[in-house]
């Protein structure tokens, strides 16, 4: 069987691995569009804190948790991929009763989140926190790193005998694939596993990467400001950012009110469909008009928040849209950050250690169209509601910035499904596109085989099957 995966993010590269591995002939078309999610993820995987009242969006983040120990076994290389334990952290421990029965609740049918114990001095494991936090220590949750987790995949679908092709992939309206090459012709995709910078190198950005159009550019938001008129009461696709109850620095905050044991710990689900802006913007500007058309007998669509944009063609008009995230990298010289918890705190800015005392301070949630730049207002909030959680980073380096555009589908929880019989779409996971973004792979990849997903996907279909 052909198969064309058309994107090559975390869920396009799972769906290439399993499928190759299954002896399909599979080609995956790499847009390299600027902002792609999966180059600026933090690398969260700790789904038991979220979702508490939307099983659907559990279940998926769950198993997509669940996968991670075998597929590193599998894969065989350092992807970043460590169990270091979540800090959930508060001012007053009394916040801490609500996510501790829901973890209560959940345990059974996830031992391995671990024995969930009281931190009275989170400091002593995440030593920048303030000393004034109380703590709740899942020991279970992980982090991982999501270029290493994407690259490996797609060494390993090579490995078995796919291809990559760099190049902007159109369908047509009986959903054959058209391959537009960038201006100058393709360039080979590199395998080799990323290495570090050397002492004195620029640091990567993820904005740094293949050159495209900037389509938002005036762009007009409902809410009648300019493409990205900024401040945190005017920024947005929706009037303003995702800031609400409970928000830190403007644009850090859950994606919805914090209050009560109804919402998530950390993010709650997508925006309603009015969020979503009336067009997108491809930035395809650096690609040739012609497309060359590849054989294909299934196509699967995990083109991110492009995803939209690319089905549109088969006359379904699929609700996702981007929400923008920034993140911020720095260095504690000389510190061993490699092993420290992750903090979730109940309002403020996420925090996670890796490798090469580097930490990650993050993100904004901004809904303002395909705009995928870091902004002096998006660093900002992070510097200052990462600095009210962690005042220890005061003379931390800042070494990168990145910002990624995260898919969200408007009407609910995650999008996987069959659009038509040729075509499956996957996307549509927010903020949660490391934890879930492999596994959704492996379901978009039964799919297309014809196989029995493993689990039920009715919650996730496509409204328009």
């Amino acid at each position: 069987m052909r198969v064309v995966v058309i994107g090559s993010g975390i869920v396009g590269a799972s769906a290439a691995y399993y499928l190759s591995g299954r002896g399909a002939s599979v080609t995956v078309v790499d847009g390299g569009y600027q902002g792609e999610a999966t180059q600026a993820g933090a690398g969260i995987v700790c789904p038991w804190v979220d979702h508490p009242e939307d099983d659907d969006w559990y279940r998926l983040t769950r198993e997509g948790a669940r996968l991670y120990p075998d597929l590193v076994e599998e894969l065989g290389e350092d992807i970043g991929y460590a169990k270091v334990g979540a800090l959930l952290v508060a001012e007053d421990p009394a916040d801490l009763e609500p996510v501790r029965a829901l973890l209560r609740r959940r345990h059974s049918a996830a031992p391995e989140m671990g024995d969930v114990v009281d931190v009275p001095t989170p400091a002593e494991l995440f030593p920048p926190l303030s000393d004034t936090l109380s703590a709740l220590l899942v020991p279970g949750a992980a982090r991982v790193d999501g270029r290493s987790v994407r690259d490996a995949l797609l060494r390993a679908a090579i490995a078995q005998g796919a291809q990559v092709r760099t190049g902007a992939a159109t369908l047509t309206p009986d959903g054959q694939v058209l391959v537009h090459d960038p201006i100058g012709g393709p360039a080979p995709w590199d395998a080799s596993p990323a290495q570090p910078p050397a002492d004195g190198d620029q640091p990567s950005s993820a904005l740094r990467g293949r050159a495209t159009e900037q389509a938002a550019a005036g762009q007009r938001q409902p809410n009648g400001a300019g493409p990205e008129q900024q401040g945190p009461a005017s920024e947005g696709a929706a009037g303003g950012t995702a800031a609400g109850a409970g928000s830190v620095g403007g644009g850090i905050t859950s994606e919805s009110a914090v209050s009560g044991d109804t919402v998530s710990w950390r993010q709650a689900a997508p925006l309603a469909p009015t969020a979503v802006p009336a067009s997108v913007a491809s930035g395809r500007g650096r690609f040739a008009e012609e497309g060359v058309p590849l054989d294909a007998d299934m196509v699967i669509v995990a083109a991110g928040a492009w995803t939209g944009e690319v089905c549109r063609p088969l006359g379904v008009e699929l609700p996702v849209f981007p929400r923008r995230g920034q993140i911020l990298h720095a260095t504690l010289e000389g510190v061993d950050t490699a092993w420290w918890p992750m903090v979730l705190p109940r309002v403020g800015p996420y925090l996670l250690g890796f490798p090469d005392s580097r930490v990650v301070v993050g993100a904004t949630v901004e809904d303002v169209g395909f705009a995928p730049r870091v902004t002096m207002g998006g660093l900002d909030e992070v510097i200052e509601a990462g600095l009210r959680v962690a005042p220890g980073l005061y003379a931390a380096t800042v070494t990168e910035a990145r910002v990624g555009l995260r898919p969200v589908y408007a009407p609910g929880p995650a999008l996987i499904g069959p659009l038509t019989g040729r075509v499956v779409v996957a996307t549509g996971l927010s903020a949660y596109g490391l934890t879930a973004g492999p596994f959704t792979g492996r379901i978009a990849a039964a799919l297309a085989l014809g196989e029995e997903p493993p689990i039920d996907i009715t919650p996730y279909a496509p409204a328009t099957t």
